[in-house]
């Protein structure tokens, strides 16, 4: 019978024990020596992966702040919405032995992250125009005028040629600003024919379902823009002054014959 055993190495030799017939085999070990498994090495691969990734949100945040830079401090500003009082002289080439140049005042509210222009006419000093509300939705192509005096509103399409869009007239307007009165100007006069009456509301956008909520709402046909019409013929028309341009716009809406 044999019997393995272990001890720590020493100096001394180990001695052979005889036990009859046992023999003892004394085998011998370093004491002070550990060894460790020995752990995978790790893939190159992922590494550059995590260097990469860094770099480009590194490279992101960068130019996240450049362009705030830019924007905020190498570009000039033009506020969401503008609120502006103006005032402008113009002359009536029908009424202007009489009266002179005349004057127009408006409130002008420019909604440039919306896209429209509101318009605010109060009663005019010398009469023969109607205190308006009006709302230029370019993002529709829309136009709505609330006649106040009559309560009612008129819905047509968008006349890009008369009306400046939204960052052009603010444009106009910050140039004129500091001055009183915009340049004298001239006026120009659009006839439009009612054709019936809108039933859906919500078909004309937030901005004039909100303007023209509750009240009578007709649909408008553009019938011509010209320099001035003839008295006689606008007998069943009523007019509301305003500007959006270089120039006075004197919007005659004549009902059906």
């Amino acid at each position: 019978m044999v019997k393995i055993s272990f001890q720590p190495v020493s100096a001394q030799k180990p001695e052979k024990q005889n036990d009859g017939d046992k023999e003892e085999i004394v085998m011998s070990y370093p004491q002070d020596e550990l060894v460790l498994p020995l752990r995978p090495k790790k893939s190159p691969i992922s590494g550059i992966c995590c260097l990469t990734l860094g770099l480009v949100i590194f490279m992101s945040g960068l130019i996240m702040v450049s362009v705030y830079v830019y924007r905020y401090y190498f570009t000039p500003q033009i506020p969401e919405d503008s609120l502006f009082h103006c005032r402008v002289m113009y002359e009536d080439s029908v009424y202007a032995p009489l009266l002179g140049r005349q004057e127009l005042q408006e409130n002008v509210g420019i909604y440039l992250e919306d896209n429209y222009e509101q318009i605010s006419v109060p009663v005019p000093e010398f009469g023969g125009s109607d205190p308006a509300d009006i709302i230029h939705d370019f993002h529709r192509g829309l136009t709505a005028y609330h006649d106040i005096a009559l309560d009612k509103c008129y819905v047509i399409e968008l006349n890009t040629t008369i009306v400046m869009p939204p960052r052009n007239l603010w444009e106009l307007l910050v140039n004129v600003k500091r001055g009183m009165y915009l340049p004298q100007t001239y006026l120009v006069q659009e006839e439009m024919m009612v054709t019936g009456r809108v039933k859906n509301m919500r078909q004309l956008g937030p901005f004039i379902h909100r303007l023209c909520y509750g009240k009578e709402t007709y649909r408008l046909r553009r019938r011509s823009a010209r320099r001035r019409i003839d008295k006689r013929e606008a007998r069943k028309c009523h007019s509301i002054r305003h500007f959006e341009n270089t120039f006075v716009v004197e919007t005659l809406i004549c009902d059906r014959a």
